[in-house]
């Protein structure tokens, strides 16, 4: 295996142990129970959800009013 297949698994398993300590650490500190992690974590997938289609959303409209202005010019 090479030095750099290496550092990215390596990378790799440091961020998922990382994101398993910070989750232990929220349960464990804040007392939070599995269920109110569960809808938090929901709660953020939805709002990255809502995010990501808006911008969606706003790059559709900036593109056809592109396209829209530019066979304008054409005519």
């Amino acid at each position: 295996m090479s030095a750099g297949r290496r550092r990215y698994y390596r990378t790799i398993f440091l961020g998922v142990a990382a994101m398993a300590t910070l989750i232990w650490a929220a349960m464990d500190q804040f007392g939070l129970t599995r269920e109110e992690m569960t809808d938090q974590f929901l709660s953020t997938l939805l709002a990255v959800g809502v995010v990501i289609g808006l911008a969606a959303v706003t790059v559709g409209a900036w593109i056809g009013l592109r396209r829209l202005l530019w066979r304008r010019d054409d005519d």
